[in-house]
């Protein structure tokens, strides 16, 4: 076979394979700067990775929340809260394959937060702990928002 029609094979083959390694990353983070005394978050029954809740309410706690966790029915005074979808796949190790996050406030989307590796295939970026999966997401998401009920300081912001 003359070398110009291996190398373009070459090149087709190699295309057609790192096309589909894409993890996406999408973040519609919180556009107004709403002050947030507390995130109450929705257990999920359907996430049977029982750490991810756990990390989540450190993660946002770290970021300077007041966390409290609910599960079928939201409190009363709950003004914002989180619901929460993720999967994992096996792939020589367990890794996130999905993760959203929802921010609502008073029935309406405040923002979100997601991380796709489905279409993850040959990419070695989908190993790794789920909890650095998820903090830059949660960092931009809640980039706008102010922490408690006097603080004017902004999450990912420094000043």
């Amino acid at each position: 076979m003359p070398k110009l029609i291996q190398s373009v094979l070459l090149a087709a083959l190699l295309v057609t394979i790192t096309s589909g390694c894409a993890i996406v990353q999408k973040v519609s983070p919180i556009e107004s700067s709403p002050t947030i005394s507390t995130i109450y978050i929705q257990k999920n029954p359907n996430v049977h990775m029982e750490g991810l809740l756990p990390e989540m309410v450190q993660q946002l706690t770290t970021l300077g929340f007041k966390v409290e966790t609910f599960d079928t029915e939201r409190p009363k005074d709950a003004t914002h809260w989180m619901i929460f979808t993720a999967n994992w796949q096996w792939d020589m190790a367990m890794y996130l394959t999905y993760f959203k996050a929802t921010l609502m406030e008073d029935g309406k989307i405040l923002g979100s937060a997601e991380y796709d590796a489905r279409k993850g295939g040959g990419n070695m970026g989908k190993f790794g702990k789920t909890a650095e999966k998820i903090r830059p997401l949660l960092i931009e998401l809640f980039q706008n928002a102010k922490r408690g009920t006097s603080s004017s300081a902004t999450v990912g912001k420094s000043g």
